[in-house]
């Protein structure tokens, strides 16, 4: 037995568990919005993170990355496990179709799992739903959680998008208003860069580079 995950968040690029394929692509009919709250990684029940979901919408398509683990019931137990654990916040497991890049008139893998939270705050605890750009650009900028602040999560999926090639328009969208937030809020004191690329997509101009305090210890 083999199975699949669909991964558009921090799976992307910390996928943390044992898997035997990593194979870059997309799904259709969907796309991310950052409307999951985060109470035990990235936030605080107090303070929570905004986190990305996926919602239906026809036509669009999410890039991200699938990953196969096969090898024995074993292995997929534990990985199973390992998913279900670090995805709490989200509710449902839905079975997509996911396309190769390069290859779209037929799906390279069916039957893939892609956890995601239903858009509905009195069945679903955990979902904040829409809010304006500058609301969600400040909750995201000050959220910090154990695991590590709420900006690296979302400058790391920028960084993660660009990486594979497959930039995200809301993600850049958010993470330059989230920039200008923290250039308006606070003193600086450390010198450190974080979760920011190395090598800058062309959209990032020097102006917009923040030097921000240190991060927790990353397991997102």
């Amino acid at each position: 037995m083999v199975f699949w995950v669909f991964g558009y968040g921090s799976l992307v690029w910390n996928p943390g568990f044992d898997y035997d394929e990593k194979v870059i692509g997309f799904i259709k009919d969907y796309k991310r919005v950052f409307d999951v709250a985060c109470i035990d990684h990235r936030g605080t029940p107090e303070h929570p993170a905004r986190t990305c979901t996926l919602e239906e919408s026809e036509g669009a398509i999410c890039w991200g990355a699938a990953f196969c683990v096969r090898g024995g019931p074993e292995k997929e137990r534990l990985a199973m496990e390992y998913l279900e654990r670090r995805e709490c916040e989200y509710d449902r497991k839905s079975l997509v179709d996911f396309y190769k890049e390069g290859i779209t008139s037929a799906p390279a893998v069916t039957g893939v799992i892609v956890f995601t939270s239903t858009p509905d705050k009195v069945s679903n605890k955990y979902y904040l739903g829409p809010a304006p750009l500058e609301d969600m650009a400040s909750q995201i900028a000050t959220a910090v959680g154990p695991c590590g602040n709420n900006r690296d999560y979302l400058f790391l999926l920028e960084k993660a998008m660009f990486d594979i090639g497959h930039e995200d328009d809301m993600v850049i969208e958010l993470a330059n208003e989230v920039r200008k937030v923290l250039g308006m809020v606070g003193t600086v004191k450390e010198k450190k860069l974080v979760g920011l690329p190395h090598i800058l997509p062309a959209h990032i101009s020097a102006i917009q580079l923040h030097v921000l305090p240190e991060a927790i210890t990353l397991d997102s």
